[in-house]
């Protein structure tokens, strides 16, 4: 016969979980809620002055990182957009999150969305995007369809995704907000730097964008001198060219083209 363990017997953790289980009742506990309602967001000056950059110089240097997929593309070649990230991660055809993403979202937040990369429906159309324009969100990515993209491209408004689909979605599937989340390879936290143009969508750490700013401000001189080189036929090569070709192993010391 099995010894019955007095209940004094029991440690006391063991004995508290045991009353919440038989009350039916949910333990408190120190993980982070899915919902995250505040997080720190870069500075609007630092967003401005990157809005002013080619997502291929950021891209360039910060170390050609931070790229989203080739997937994930502008409705219109013109849509740009600049800001801190709201990250939303949802389950494969439900925007539930995205309506609560939307409810605590401020002016100037890009909504960054994880869909899983899901096609088969679209997880935001006119409406929700027509919300976004009335709260002063800077734009929207999507790891997902969308729909009504005539609609939204007459809105001008700057949403990016992985393609459109008529099909629309449900709304019952929990989520999570402003929590790390892949899309398309690529981790985004909430409050990194998003910025996007006709190429696509780069994402910055904050404490990185400070030195990425300046040097993007050194290389976009540099290109822009190269340009001119080229055009007024100045510099018909690049000046590196020999050394890197000797460096490769293609040409022989002292050798040059």
């Amino acid at each position: 016969m099995a010894t019955r363990i007095p209940r004094a017997a029991l440690r006391p953790s063991l004995f508290v979980a045991a009353s919440y289980l038989r009350r039916g009742t949910t333990m408190s506990h120190s993980t982070p809620p899915d919902v995250i309602r505040n997080i720190e967001r870069i500075d609007p000056e630092l967003v401005a002055r990157a809005a002013q950059y080619p997502s291929s110089i950021l891209a360039d240097v910060a170390g050609r990182r931070g790229a989203l997929s080739s997937r994930i593309a502008p409705l219109a070649p013109g849509m740009r957009l600049a800001g801190p990230a709201l990250t939303v991660e949802v389950r494969p055809g439900d925007n539930l999150m995205i309506h609560a993403a939307m409810a605590i979202a401020k002016p100037g937040d890009v909504l960054v969305i994880d869909g899983k990369g899901d096609d088969t429906s679209a997880l935001m159309g006119e409406i929700m995007v027509s919300q976004c324009m009335a709260i002063g969100i800077a734009g929207i990515v999507v790891y997902g369809a969308v729909r009504d993209t005539e609609a939204i491209r007459a809105l001008g408004f700057p949403l990016y995704a992985t393609g459109a689909n008529p099909n629309g979605p449900t709304k019952q599937v929990p989520g999570r907000i402003n929590w790390p989340i892949a899309v398309a390879g690529v981790t985004v936290r909430p409050g990194d730097l998003v910025v996007g143009d006709a190429d696509g969508i780069v994402i910055v750490e904050p404490v990185k964008v400070p030195a990425v700013l300046d040097a993007a401000r050194q290389k976009l001189a540099d290109e822009t001198a190269r340009i001119e080189g080229i055009r007024s036929g100045a510099q018909l090569r690049p000046a590196w060219l020999d050394a890197a070709l000797r460096k490769a192993g293609v040409l022989a010391e002292g050798e040059t083209l």
